[in-house]
Formats: C-alpha cells, structure tokens, sequence
C-alpha cells in the first residue's frame, strides 16, 4: 500500500513540475512523449493571440440574395465559413471604431489569429472574399476594424492587419514533423461562439483535396465559423489553418483539413510584399500514371504525372513537351504524382529555368524550359472530333476495334504524324472505355502510323498481358490500359 502511495505521490510531482512552467506565448515548450498532456495551459497560452472575425456587406440584391461566400451545404468538401447566420442583434459597444454606411448587413463569421505584434492576422481568403468591412474581436472584447493586405484563392489564405502594437502572437511549429496519431486542437468561433476548443489527433498528413495544398487531416471538430483559425500541436505551436470540412449533412462528421501552417507562411510572405501570389507555370493538363499503365509501359512503378494536353504559345509548348510525357523528375526531384507536379511547378519563382525528366516512347529524355507566371484562370480549349464511317465488310482487331486513317487536316489540326480514329468499338477495347471518334496515337510505347499499321502491331502483341494504347479525347491526351485476356 505504501510503495503504490509513493508511486502516485511521484506522478503526481512530476505533473506538478511539467505544468508549473509557464513559456512566453512565442516560446512553446513540448512534453515528454509518452506524457499527460494538459491541453487547458495550452490554450491559456495561445488563446489570446486567436481572434474572431466578423464581416459586413452593403446590400447589392433583393432581399434574401445568398451572400457571396454562402457554400451549397450539401457540397462533399465545404469550406466552414458561417455565411448569414442568424445571431442577436449585438449591443453598441463603446470601444468599436465609429462611422461607417449604416446599411451594412451581417455577413458571417470566421476566425483568425496573431502572427506578429504589429497586428498581422492569418486566415482564410473565404473568409474576407467580397466582405465590405472586416471586424476583428480580441479576447480583452476590443473589437478593431481590420484591412486586407492580400488574399490568395487558390490556396484559401488570407492575410489582413489591425492597427497597433504588442499584440500576442502565435509560435509557428513545423508540419512536416508531425505524425499520425499525435495530438492537435483547434481554437476558433463555431457558430459565431467565440474562443472555442475541440481537440483530436492527426489522421493523415499531405491530403490532396486540391491542387495546390497538401492537407492536414484530423478529427479535431470543427463547424461552420471555425475556418481561419489556428491547428495546435501539444507544445502550442501553429501547424494549421482550419479550411475545410468532409461533409455530406453541412456539418462536421468527422474530418476536418488544415492549410499546413509552412504553405500558409510562403503565401502570406508574398502577400506582404506585393498583395499577390506569383506561381510558376508550365502549361500543360495532367493526369495520374495507374499501375497498369506503368506495367505496360515499362516504368516498373506507377509514378510521374501524364500530360494530357499541351497549351499553345506556352513553355511546356515552346520547349516541345508532348501530350503523352510522363513527367518523372523536376530538377532531379523524383514527382510521385500529379498534385506533386503542380504544387512543386507552382512554389518555383516565374523566369526559373527547370529541367523536366520526361518518359516519352520507352525512353527517358531531359526537357529545359523556362517557367512563366500562372494566369489568373486556364482552361483547356477542346473541341469534338468528326466521326468518320467504318469502311465496307471491316472486322474488328483482337482488341475489339475498328479504326481509319485520320485524314491529313486532322492531323495538322492535332499536331501529329500519324495516328487512327476509332469508329468501332467491342470486346476488351469496350470494357476499358474505349468508344467512337478517340484518336489513337501509341500502342504500347510504339508510335501509330495508320489503321493497317495499327492492326498489324495488335496482331503481333501477347494478348496476355496489358496492353496500352495513348489515346487523344477531344482534344486531351492519356494511356488506356486494356486486358485482352479475361
């Protein structure tokens, strides 16, 4: 009895001394693994620095009009922005900035918080998107009219600056370093509640939902009001901005994202200097490599990211990238899959000269370019392919096709040599999704030439294994794998 009192009196010393230790707001101290983990000296430590934030809007429609940041609620991934929501008419407050056009109307709440004393906030870009006036409240119930210094879309962050000095701020941590499993909270304003804490663990890190961020999972709860605030770790650090939410009711269920907190950084660091992000650019659509395509390809793992269609009057253009190239390597850095490209692509400086390993036809070969500024929006022109007849007593090859010439227009007009147009389609060719007026332009690494050339590689191929046909769809570009054997 006396040694199990001892043992209790020594865990709870322990405690004693791991929580007496109070660090400044930006020096956070880590418990032991393996520790108890008080998440109340946590957030007493962090909370100030979090603050909630209120926007207005001069009425532009009729009555009732959905505000400009409203989200479908039935959207699978919705940003939790709390537009319009119905809330008592606040009490005139003797400390709020005066004046402004009466006619403002509530437009939502979100959340943000303090990355540096002068008064520099981090939060969404959906959260301050079309806003009139931005209001900012502080633990201490001052409320500060706020501006935005820049806003981000893409990557849905947002950096706006109240006046003053000595504001507390949060420690940024370092994502990269945390693991599944290991303990986050969440502070912010769900439901206009302001100062609110949920707390859960890591679910999976580098989340792709989007293509310029790799997200934070966890199942920390967060709801509508929650977006721009801070994702902790147990030692008090930013890891996260709360973005978004997996959804299908329009409330949490259970999975939530966070902007990790070294993206949101980089972003904001252009935003301070120029009000704009400027991203590298290549010009291309890009699709995953499956692991039948690499088989059949010979890449030996399915890695890289396809490229299925080549802009005009762009780098990837101008240097000679093809639709088709997988692209393994930029600079030397492996590329895993499309997302990596993308992001990878758009954190290099515009006028950087890269190096593109690309798999083109069985072989590897080094692309130089120089990368442009993303535009604003790019979309992909494409257009509908003619669809030719089959010609008089045609049989279909061992894949199930059909196929003709393309005609020498239609061949200027889609930049190649060769290639056939399918206008007949049956058996494993039908299975994989193969159908009338796809161009193809390769059949396992080997360059299509015409319709007889095309039946006479098929008759030669082992039907046992996969084979993969490059094929050109309105006018975008990737592998279908095809199982001849069943």
């Amino acid at each position: 009895m006396k040694t199990s009192l001892n043992r209790l009196l020594a865990v709870a010393l322990l405690g004693a001394s791991f929580f007496s230790a109070e660090p400044a707001l930006a020096q956070a101290t880590a418990p032991a693994r393996g520790a108890f983990v008080d998440f109340a000296d946590v957030v007493e430590r962090a909370d100030p620095a979090v603050v909630n934030i209120r926007t207005t809007e001069r009425p532009r429609g009729p009555r009732g009009q959905a505000a400009p940041g409203e989200v479908d609620p039935f959207e699978m991934f919705r940003r939790f922005f709390e537009p319009n929501m119905p809330r008592p008419q606040p009490q005139p407050n003797p400390r709020a900035p005066r004046g402004g056009n009466q006619e403002e109307v509530p437009r939502g709440v979100g959340s943000g918080f303090f990355i540096s004393a002068d008064g520099f906030i981090l939060t969404n870009h959906h959260v301050v998107n079309g806003a009139d006036e931005i209001y900012v409240t502080l633990t201490d119930k001052r409320e500060l009219k706020a501006r935005i210094i820049g806003s981000d879309e893409r990557t849905d962050v947002a950096l706006i600056k109240v006046e003053g000095s000595g504001f507390p701020r949060l420690p940024i941590g370092d994502p990269t370093k945390l693991r599944k499993g290991e303990w986050v909270m969440a502070i912010g304003s769900p439901f206009g509640l302001e100062n609110t804490v949920t707390a859960g663990v890591v679910s999976a890190k580098s989340r792709d939902t989007g293509d310029f961020l790799p997200f934070i999972q966890t199942d920390v709860a967060v709801n509508p009001g929650n977006s721009g605030g801070p994702l902790l770790n147990t030692r008090g650090e930013v890891v996260g901005i709360n973005s978004q939410i997996f959804t299908r009711s329009g409330g949490y269920q259970g999975i939530s994202f966070a902007i990790p907190i070294d993206e949101a950084i980089r972003v904001s660091d252009q935003l301070r200097a120029s009000g704009r992000v400027s991203r590298g650019f290549l010009g291309v659509t890009l699709d995953d490599v499956t692991k039948d395509v690499a088989d059949g390809l010979g890449l030996g793992k399915p890695q890289g990211a396809v490229v299925i269609n080549v802009a005009a009057d762009t780098p990837a253009a101008k240097a000679g990238l093809q639709e088709g190239d997988i692209v393994l390597r930029v600079d030397g850095r492996v590329i895993e899959n499309r997302a990596e490209l993308v992001r990878l692509i758009a954190n290099i400086r515009p006028g950087t000269k890269v190096t593109l390993q690309v798999w083109r036809a069985g072989k590897t070969r080094d692309v130089q370019l120089t990368l442009a500024e993303r535009p604003a929006e790019q979309t992909a022109q494409r257009g509908g392919d003619a669809q030719p007849k089959a010609p008089e007593n045609a049989k279909a090859n061992a894949l199930g096709l059909i196929t003709v010439d393309l005609s020498e227009a239609r061949r200027k007009e889609l930049r190649i040599k060769g290639g056939v147009q399918v206008v007949s389609v049956d058996g494993a060719a039908e299975r994989a999704g193969l159908r009338p007026g796809d161009v193809l332009l390769q059949i396992n690494n080997q360059e299509i030439l015409s319709a007889a050339q095309f039946n006479e590689l098929v008759g030669k191929a082992d039907l046992r294994k996969t084979i993969v046909l490059l094929v050109n769809r309105g006018g975008a570009v990737n592998y279908v794998p095809i199982r001849p054997a069943r």
